[in-house]
């Protein structure tokens, strides 16, 4: 069986991305047992990739290569302006964050690691490398949140839940399905990008796994 390129860089990747799904934290979030403080942190933490990840959809539109391509990402960037952003925003006041814990936390070496992974996409200026770092930090949030689907979710707290549902549902799939199509339409033909945009999923999705783990400090 022919495999695309998407799906030989999830099978290289299996084992991180398997921890990942299946982490503690997951666990706990769908069941709504996780720690108000380990959850803030977590939060805290993912916050602060607001900007990289704005300017890394911005890369993706400026790269694209024609209009139809720009518009989905623009389309992504305003749902991530809007629903995500209240989110954070809600979650933070029902768990008492700081307003200085918001804006400028102590970054954690986790944090730090993916920050750079999303510049370092950007700086780069290539749609490939873009692309494996949009489709890791989607996909694979996306396989966790389905996990409510197949396995069922005990939590009912708006800020347990509404995480969850970010990940899931008709439109994040048809979104990750469109990047996981869009990276495999656009497979670098030049070695040495292709080499980087799989060095940069491989690297992502060892960051993810990282930033779970730092949520409970590992």
């Amino acid at each position: 069986m022919t495999h695309t390129w998407s799906q030989r860089l999830r099978h290289a990747t299996d084992r991180d991305w398997t921890a990942s799904t299946g982490h503690r934290f997951v666990d706990e979030l769908l069941a709504g047992t996780v720690d108000d403080d380990v959850l803030a942190h977590y939060l805290v933490q993912d916050y602060q990739f607001c900007d990289a990840f704005t300017a890394l959809l911005g890369q993706a539109c400026a790269s694209a290569p024609g209009l139809p391509s720009r518009l989905r990402f623009a389309r992504q960037l305003g749902m991530f302006a809007s629903d995500e952003d209240t989110y954070f925003v809600d979650s933070f006041d029902a768990l008492g964050v700081l307003e200085a814990d918001r804006v400028d936390p102590a970054l954690t070496a986790a944090t730090r690691s993916f920050d750079q992974v999303m510049r370092d996409a950007i700086e780069s200026r290539s749609y490939a490398q873009v692309l494996a770092v949009l489709l890791v930090a989607e996909w694979l949030y996306l396989d966790w949140a389905e996990r409510a689907d197949r396995e069922g979710m005990a939590a009912t707290r708006p800020e347990h839940v509404g995480w969850v549902d970010l990940h899931r549902g008709p439109d994040f799939r048809a979104w990750v399905e469109w990047l996981q199509a869009e990276l495999d339409a656009n497979e670098p033909a030049d070695p040495h990008d292709k080499d980087a945009a799989e060095r940069a999923f491989t690297r992502s999705v060892a960051c993810e796994r990282a930033f779970f783990d730092a949520a409970y400090g590992q």
